[in-house]
């Protein structure tokens, strides 16, 4: 980075360096285990180590870096069993979500969300995981977005961030995406019911899945 577009004060260095090293891990650019080197990362992004080291400290709290002691730091490898609990914690939260939206979302928001399932649908019938795994992304966002759920959102915003890695790899797995699909479509109709319990209840059917599949 030129010297001229850096960040000016210490806490924009840092911001920066953080959002560019989140974006990388959320991103698949960097892999787990991979170690994270300050030196060639404070030059890769113009910034000071000691800007680095204060992103890499955030970046440890949401989960996405580890600490290895007399090694540094490195991407956070996520186990199965982790992922499990985590998809747990995801199944109280993300039902909240759909029961709310089903209540507050408007008819504009509600056709957003057919419009989506019928994406999803497309990219399955298209053969496409990467982009359902996007679409399903996207998905889930949206119901927390109108579910007016802000303390919801923000855990949510931290657990799927730790899970990356493991939602492209159910995508790409066979005949996940055509089951994965049937039940977001459940989800979809729920909530277009305006039917809270049913909803949370399509969500919870629908996380029990990606616990199997991810014990699998």
């Amino acid at each position: 980075m030129p010297k001229e577009a850096r960040p000016s004060t210490g806490e924009q260095a840092k911001q920066h360096a953080f959002a560019q090293l989140r974006q990388a891990i959320l991103h698949g650019e960097m892999a787990p285990a991979q170690r994270l080197v300050e030196n060639e990362l404070a030059e890769q992004f113009g910034v000071t180590r000691a800007s680095i080291r204060a992103a890499l400290i955030d970046l440890e709290s949401q989960g996405l870096v580890e600490r290895i002691r007399n090694r540094g730091s490195r991407v956070r490898v996520v186990s199965v069993d982790e992922a499990v609990a985590i998809t747990e914690c995801r199944m109280v939260l993300e039902g909240l979500c759909a029961a709310k939206a089903a209540v507050a979302a408007s008819d504009d928001q509600l056709d957003q969300l057919t419009d989506l399932g019928t994406a999803m649908s497309k990219s399955v019938a298209d053969g496409e995981p990467v982009t359902y795994s996007e679409l399903n992304h996207e998905l889930h966002v949206r119901i927390r977005e109108f579910s007016d759920q802000r303390t919801a959102q923000e855990l949510l915003e931290r657990l799927n961030a730790q899970l990356v890695r493991h939602r492209f790899q159910l995508a790409l797995r066979p005949g996940r995406p055509q089951q994965s699909l049937n039940e977001h479509l459940d989800m979809i109709e729920a909530i277009r019911a305006r039917d809270p319990q049913a909803a949370e209840a399509a969500v919870r059917a629908h996380l029990t899945s990606v616990i199997e599949a991810l014990r699998d």
